[in-house]
């Protein structure tokens, strides 16, 4: 007598479901700020401000980085360039320098397009390089610009013009509305078949490309989306401080501070970036008083974190524990009948990088592109 059996494939879990319940409330939380006794005072808010900016700023590295395997090092490019866009649309324009936000993004994002023809023909340490020289060349480029302020950058004052209370408000809210949308839209693309080609490029460009995967095209997608949220970044930060200059905008400490928090909360995650940024604003604080050692200590605990921990303190913890709080790898639940009541098994499937091209498969979050039973 054979037995019975019934398969479930589900990604979700008990303690994934709790997380976004979670996240939908911190959401709120953010969102009603303003508005709470005790935190909803003006520097707060703009703390927050700066914590949300390098937080979307770090998604966008670990996108490019730990999903797409982009090592950019030139991320700061699109900051500035979002940074000078709010200076030329909003003070010279006349734009609404709250509308020129999303235009921002989507100059960085145009930004990107024009130079990825170039920065692609390079691989590995090239590409790093490549991207690094070409935020320098953009910073060199913007120097110059004598009707931008040159070398000394420009002010903001067209936002003299707004009350200072109203200004605080609605930056904040625009900040706190952009991490919770890039971080619903970062874990959407991950679990479509948009993020099950960047895992597979990541693994090995080679075999994703003979299954079936438009590397090119991906690549220029994660590149140009990472480019139009560090144009938002720059846009919300500089909008928040009221000044723009080239040093600032383009400065590599930008990049370090994402390749640091992702590295540290764990590359490759989802919860990887929000654990990284906290350690690093926390580091922050306590060693604010201590000049030049804040970055010494700041790489020290690096190193001894890629030594102990390659994968970052979330990978740590999903490696221990089998915790993940935002899964992105489908799971089989196998149900067998037996008796009255029946016993339910749970595997994890990982799918080939044939999926990638034609969605009949999954790859596991931070799998390689070995080959599994297929999904259909």
């Amino acid at each position: 007598m054979h037995e019975q059996r019934s398969y479930i494939v589900s990604r979700n879990t008990r303690v994934s479901i709790a997380a976004v319940w979670a996240g939908v409330a911190l959401a709120a939380f953010l969102l009603a700020l303003p508005w709470l006794p005790y935190v909803g005072t003006s520097g707060f808010m703009r703390w927050a401000v700066e914590v949300m900016c390098y937080l979307v700023l770090a998604q966008m590295w670990n996108l490019m980085a730990g999903y797409g395997g982009l090592m950019s090092v030139g991320i700061q490019a699109f900051v500035g360039v979002g940074g000078y866009s709010i200076i030329i649309f909003a003070q010279h324009l006349g734009v609404n320098p709250f509308v020129t936000i999303p235009i921002a993004g989507v100059m960085a994002a145009i930004a990107a397009a024009l130079t990825a023809p170039l920065v692609f023909r390079m691989r590995g340490g090239y590409f790093a390089i490549g991207t690094w020289v070409l935020a320098e060349v953009f910073r060199i480029g913007f120097s110059n610009v004598s009707a931008l302020g040159g070398g000394s950058g420009q002010s903001l004052t067209v936002m003299a013009r707004i009350d200072r209370g109203t200004r605080e408000v609605v930056i904040y809210l625009i900040a706190a509305t952009t991490l919770i949308v890039a971080s619903v839209a970062i874990n959407l693309l991950l679990r479509s078949r948009f993020g099950l080609g960047l895992t597979a490029l990541r693994d090995s460009e080679a075999a994703a490309e003979s299954q079936g995967v438009d590397v090119r095209a991906l690549k220029f997608q994660v590149y140009a989306f990472a480019a139009f949220g560090a144009g938002i970044v720059g846009g919300i930060y500089y909008t928040n401080i009221l000044r723009v200059s080239p040093s600032a905008a383009f400065d590599p400490n930008w990049v370090v501070a994402s390749i640091f928090i992702v590295v540290i909360g764990g590359i490759g995650s989802v919860e990887g970036p929000i654990i990284g940024t906290a350690i690093f604003f926390a580091l922050r604080w306590a060693l604010a008083d201590y000049g030049t050692w804040y970055w010494l200590v700041m790489g020290a605990v690096a190193v001894v974190i890629i030594v102990f921990a390659p994968a970052g303190l979330w990978g740590f913890v999903r490696a221990r524990w089998d915790l993940q709080l935002l899964p992105l790898q489908r799971r089989l639940l196998i149900k067998e009948a037996g008796g009255q009541g029946g016993s339910l098994r749970r595997h994890s499937v990982e799918g080939s990088a044939k999926g990638a091209g034609d969605g009949a498969s999954n790859y596991r979050d931070g799998g390689s592109a070995q080959k599994a039973e297929s999904l259909r």
